[in-house]
C-alpha cells in the first residue's frame, strides 16, 4: 500500500493579500467590489425566478 501525501492546504487569506502585494486594504476593496457584483446578480436571479420554479423557495440576501 502507498503512503498517501498530504497537500498543504492553501490560504485563501494570504493569497489574496498576495495578490494585491500586500495591501490589506485594496484586497478589502475588491472583496466589497465582488460583494456588491454578487448582490446584483442575485437581485436579477429572484427578479427572474418564479416561485414555482423553486417550490416556493427564494433567495435571501441575509445570512442564516
Amino acid at each position: 500500500m502507498r503512503p498517501t501525501q498530504k497537500q498543504p492546504e492553501a490560504d485563501p487569506v494570504a493569497h489574496l493579500v498576495a495578490w494585491h502585494d500586500g495591501d490589506h486594504r485594496a484586497a478589502i476593496e475588491t472583496l466589497m467590489e465582488d460583494v456588491r457584483h454578487l448582490r446584483e446578480q442575485l437581485a436579477l436571479a429572484s427578479a427572474a425566478m418564479s416561485a414555482g420554479y423553486t417550490r416556493g423557495w427564494a433567495p435571501n440576501e441575509d445570512r442564516q
